[in-house]
């Protein structure tokens, strides 16, 4: 911790050395030659329409929910699969939870997927299958947030709502001076938003920060030679832009520990469907022990198999980075004999894990364990 307190004080100083006088906050030197780029450069997306034409609002919604914490490359096969599977809101309205939890395997941060259905329901039964365009309403929809509500509103109806993400930050932190740290950063370019957008094609404004950011205005050193809008911005070939927007500083993630168990039979291995809330609710997973709450973690009971079985601990463990916490897991194998699992009264079930949908964390119990079979 230290050591990242004297950096980022070396970095509050060098920033502050800076003297760029006033930003050209206008429309004029940021939208216009913004936009003139995008048109050239723009990427293109399943769930995009560039202006004059605008996205359908379930494409938005459905890509915004999925692009919550993961990337566009990994968000790209899931999204045209979902849509493969449910074209229409009032398709998803539909759908079995078990059957959209097991397509959303692997995206991660599960309550996303049951907040979809959830909304889903809400648009089809509440909306008659159409999207509200005000943000009042939108912010009523499970799941859906200021930056998502803005999105669909601006992507979808071409609104001029502000659309704030980490890439919009970023261009727009570098491209006025500003060295304010996160999250106070947020309220400044809230303010400025409106003076740098067009009073137009609201649908691309954002989305064209977006790609800005994701390709010549990059975390760390910005490729400034190729950005359209090197002329005004304050940051443009400074080598302090790399440590703008400023970062708040990273509290350290918790440890905890906790035991798996996985029991097989031939290509089948014994599973149970998690509780509706808390960590990856509602998701078909190993039986484990220690790791569903920092107080369990921080006191797991004794060993206490899930059933009995002739448990063995294997060599390998298995590391999962959480949003919130790092798991370190203890892994333990049995193979079933005809007399085991009698019992099914917890709700065992001996299935194919990759028919269910394996959430990240049991893909990787599952492979460390076949790896030894």
């Amino acid at each position: 911790m230290a050591k990242q307190t004297d950096t980022q004080e070396m970095i509050k100083e060098a920033l502050s050395q800076l003297d760029f006088g006033p930003a050209a906050l206008s429309s004029q030197a940021f939208a216009a030659p913004l936009l003139a780029w995008y048109d050239e450069h723009g990427r293109t997306l399943p769930w995009r329409k560039k202006w004059p034409e605008l996205a359908d609002p379930y494409d938005v919604f459905l890509s915004e929910l999925m692009l919550q914490q993961t990337v566009v490359a990994t968000v790209i096969p899931y999204f045209q699969r979902f849509k493969e599977l449910w074209p229409s809101i009032d398709d998803l309205a539909s759908c079995g939870e078990e059957a959209l939890l097991k397509e959303w395997a692997g995206l991660g941060y599960y309550a996303r997927a049951r907040n979809l259905r959830k909304a889903a329901l809400a648009v089809s039964v509440d909306y008659e299958g159409n999207f509200p365009q005000d943000e009042t309403s939108l912010l009523a929809l499970p799941g859906i947030g200021p930056y998502t509500a803005a999105a669909i509103q601006a992507f979808a109806f071409d609104r001029p709502a502000i659309v704030l993400d980490g890439n919009v930050e970023r261009v727009m932190a570098r491209f006025a001076g500003l060295i304010t740290p996160l999250p106070d950063l947020k309220a400044q370019l809230r303010a400025i938003y409106p003076q740098l957008a067009p009073d137009h094609r609201h649908s691309d404004f954002a989305q064209a920060i977006m790609d800005l950011g994701a390709r010549i205005c990059i975390s760390g050193k910005p490729r400034c030679d190729l950005c359209p809008l090197a002329q005004t911005c304050l940051f443009a070939h400074h080598k302090e832009a790399a440590y703008v927007p400023v970062k708040a500083k990273k509290q350290p993630k918790p440890k905890r520990q906790g035991m798996i168990f996985v029991a097989t039979k031939g290509d089948y291995a014994v599973m149970v469907r998690r509780p509706e809330k808390g960590l990856l609710g509602g998701m078909m997973g190993f039986p484990t022990i220690g790791w569903g709450s920092a107080k369990e973690a921080a006191s797991p009971s004794a060993f206490e198999a899930p059933f009995a079985a002739n448990w063995q601990e294997i060599d390998t463990k298995v590391r999962h980075i959480f949003t919130h916490f790092e798991l370190n897991l203890t892994v333990y194998h049995a193979n079933l004999g005809a007399d085991d699992l009698t019992d099914n009264e917890a709700g065992f079930q001996l299935v194919e894990p990759e028919e269910v949908g394996l959430a990240s964390v049991f893909a990787k119990v599952w492979q460390a364990v076949t790896s030894i079979r």
